[in-house]
């Protein structure tokens, strides 16, 4: 099985809340659902992060690097 990670940047945590008229009403939760659901029908796995902090961005990918083959930022 292939191993992913799927890092959400800063103001993502804020998605379905920040102006729903604008960027929609689907959450973050509801977001990562979604691509949960995909990746598992295509045999991968999905790992989640987001933070409003760059640095926590890089601490979490040098973190997990030795485990995903691919990344999605």
């Amino acid at each position: 099985m292939i191993n992913i990670i799927v890092i959400h940047g800063p103001n993502l945590n804020l998605l379905g809340e920040r102006e729903p008229r604008i960027y929609g009403q689907m959450t973050l939760i509801d977001l990562n659902k979604l691509i949960q659901n995909y990746a598992k029908k295509r045999a991968v796995n999905a790992e989640f992060f987001q933070s409003n902090h760059e640095g926590a961005l890089i601490d979490f990918i040098h973190a997990r690097r030795s485990w995903a083959q691919g990344m999605v930022i």
